[in-house]
């Protein structure tokens, strides 16, 4: 088995659990914050919806400086869960295309992410994608579960059952 097959397992399994969750975010509540120092609702979905880009990107190119990026950054304005959904979407075809044709010898290649001088990380790409993407979008998922529990939101049962919802293996 490929590599990529193995993370292909796993990319299936998180953008659902990503879309069931941005399918539930109302959509008049994108400026709500749970805090002054939070993101607000709707810019932190759309960080969720974007994520599967950086996948894209830490396979399709060599290296990533923040401080000077070659690509331009996703759109984080909050227009309602539909435009959430089809960013999501947009992006993880983009990222699942890129992982399902990489070879074994580019996902072991390294990669560099840096800010300018300051080096963030370096591992073979399959790592990198790990961290840096799934790691990542889990992360964020899960504010969005506390976002939506705040908001008296149903909280969909992702790795196990919510209080709002059982949980089945699919």
């Amino acid at each position: 088995m490929k590599i990529a097959d193995i993370l292909l397992l796993d990319f299936d399994k998180e953008i659902s659990n990503t879309r069931r969750t941005l399918e539930r975010i109302p959509d008049e509540k994108g400026e709500w914050k749970c805090h002054e120092k939070s993101m607000p609702f709707g810019r932190l979905a759309m960080h969720c919806a974007t994520i599967p880009l950086f996948g894209h990107y830490i396979i399709e190119d060599d290296s990533m400086d923040l401080a000077a990026p070659k690509r331009p950054h996703a759109s984080l304005e909050w227009t309602g869960r539909e435009a959430a959904v089809a960013a999501l979407d947009d992006a993880a075809q983009k990222c699942r295309t890129s992982l399902a044709s990489a070879s074994d010898e580019t996902l072991m290649t390294p990669w560099r992410f840096t800010w300018g001088d300051q080096l963030i990380g370096e591992a073979p790409r399959a790592g990198m994608f790990r961290g840096l993407f799934f790691d990542h979008m889990i992360h964020h998922v899960a504010q969005l579960g506390v976002y939506l529990r705040l908001n008296d939101v149903p909280v969909p049962a992702l790795y196990g059952p919510s209080a709002d919802e059982q949980w089945s293996p699919k």
